[in-house]
């Protein structure tokens, strides 16, 4: 496709200004959304500030009361008819993503339905959101636990996953009953405006669900906003493990309740009693999803001694044949752009080091000729733990391989960090899973598989990689109070 196709974008859908109580506000200024894959702007967006903020916050407060009270089977159907139009322009949105954000057009359609899931799930999670009566200790008592909204929750989001990230956590909001304020990254705010537009459309209710973009100067200020404002009774937060530190700092001062999913630094083991074909499988997705621009992305690959080379060698094949780098709207395109030239720069300062340290370059590693934003699928070998690249979470298609000899060294190094989101191991022994699937520091674990997310699951992680679990049954509960009543005189 021509340099410029990626921003022929769904007119339909694509907003400009924030979402403030069901109106579209424009500001007095704006920032520019950029094609990474181009460097091309793809539009200005309006660019708010504090004062759009708490107006945002207002709204869902003023909106927070009728929707909690709302009849949890009208909330859910009205979280179905979003999910449909959500899937009736598919084709549309996952078109935005790749525009603003870079990824392959497949895996942003991708995205579009897992993202979509994630209010089909929680729109039949609403109606079972079930009390309890509890056995009173004396016999002119009855005891209740009732389950309530917490009310207003602010959601902060990256640009890596700029709408399934926004629907897992609103969509859970939402059926819980609460209100919410949307800040997404400053990367790809045209996403969580376009799901406003369809939120619109499926009679989701003015100031349910609000969106105040802003540029990277404002980010800091909306922000504060958002953790201190007394209306606001819950911060959602994907990102840094060192944002998330800043806003638990901010939101201590108000006891907010709080969800952190922050970041990861993923072992993959791989075992001598592996299948190492299947292992190079996982290992190819896990690794280079998004260009190796995932939360839960390897970082680090922890292969056994008995048969390193021989993976090793499969896996450089495999990067080399399977992987191509391109812009996303080209068909044949499986690694995007990276979200800018920052991204590249570590993806660089990391291989640099490692090879300065004594590590070999298998395959690639250097930046891609298509543009600054595109790098080369890297594999790396000899490598060590004091590298960088085993240090700290890359988020780029970097994949550097450790050689160890026992079990128990690869579970020491796989949980040598202060984080522990994901984790994968391939293994034919079943004595062996149990042994390391309890004792890996994560909070999720991929055995003999590497991709690991669905909405059925909990996400989340331990240490810190953050609080609280998103998706699955558990996620609904991280937007309810719990109340106990107690009747007596009876």
């Amino acid at each position: 496709p021509a340099r410029g196709a990626s921003r022929a974008m769904p007119a339909a859908l694509v907003r400009r200004g924030g979402l403030v109580g069901g109106r579209w506000v424009d500001t007095a200024a704006a920032f520019s959304v950029q094609d990474p894959a181009s460097g091309e702007e793809l539009g200005q967006v309006s660019d708010c500030g504090a004062a759009e903020a708490r107006a945002a916050v207002r709204a869902a407060h003023e909106a927070g009361a009728a929707w909690a009270r709302l009849p949890a089977k009208e909330r859910s159907l009205r979280l179905r008819r979003w999910y449909e139009l959500m899937m009736e322009n598919k084709e549309e949105l996952a078109h935005i993503i790749t525009a603003e954000n870079g990824k392959p057009l497949k895996e942003a359609q991708g995205e579009i339905v897992y993202s979509a899931s994630f209010l089909e799930w929680f729109a039949e999670e609403a109606r079972r959101i079930y009390g309890d009566v509890i056995p009173a200790s004396a016999k002119n008592r009855r005891v209740l636990v009732l389950k309530q909204p917490v009310g207003v929750a602010a959601v902060i989001t990256p640009w890596n996953f700029p709408s399934a990230m926004i629907t897992r956590k609103v969509g859970a909001a939402l059926a819980a009953g609460c209100t919410v304020v949307v800040k997404p990254a400053e990367d790809t705010p045209l996403s969580a405006l376009a799901l406003g537009e369809l939120a619109n459309q499926a009679g989701i209710p003015a100031g349910v669900y609000n969106v105040v973009p802003c540029s990277r100067q404002q980010t800091a200020a909306v922000g504060e906003v958002l953790c201190t404002d007394p209306l606001v009774s819950k911060i959602s937060f994907t990102g840094s493990t060192a944002t998330g530190k800043i806003l638990l700092k901010h939101a201590a001062g108000t006891v907010k309740r709080v969800s952190m999913e922050l970041g990861g630094h993923a072992p993959f083991i791989v075992f001598d009693s592996a299948n190492v074909d299947h292992a190079v499988a996982g290992a190819l997705t896990s690794k280079y999803r998004n260009s190796g621009q995932t939360c839960v992305c390897t970082n680090r690959f922890l292969v056994q001694k008995g048969i390193h080379d021989e993976f090793v060698e499969k896996f450089a094949k495999a990067i080399e044949k399977e992987l191509h780098v391109g812009n996303g709207f080209d068909a044949k395109t499986t690694q995007g752009p990276l979200i800018n030239e920052k991204a590249v720069e570590k993806v660089e300062k990391h291989i640099k080091d490692a090879v300065s340290q004594g590590a070999s370059v298998v395959t690639g590693g250097k930046r891609h000729s298509l543009g600054k934003n595109f790098f080369e699928p890297t594999l790396l070998s000899n490598v060590t733990t004091k590298m960088l690249c085993t240090q700290e979470e890359t988020f780029g298609p970097l994949a550097p391989v450790i050689k160890f000899e026992t079990e128990a060294e690869a579970v020491a190094v796989a949980n040598a960090c202060n984080v522990g989101l994901a984790g994968y191991f391939y293994s034919r022994d079943p004595a062996q899973i149990w042994r390391v699937a309890e004792q890996l520091e994560v909070g999720m674990v991929g055995v003999n598989e590497g991709i690991i997310s669905s909405v059925e699951c909990p996400f989340g992680g331990v240490k810190q990689s953050g609080l609280g679990r998103e998706g699955s049954k558990y996620g609904i509960d991280e937007y309810l109070e719990i109340k106990y009543v107690c009747f007596g005189g009876l």
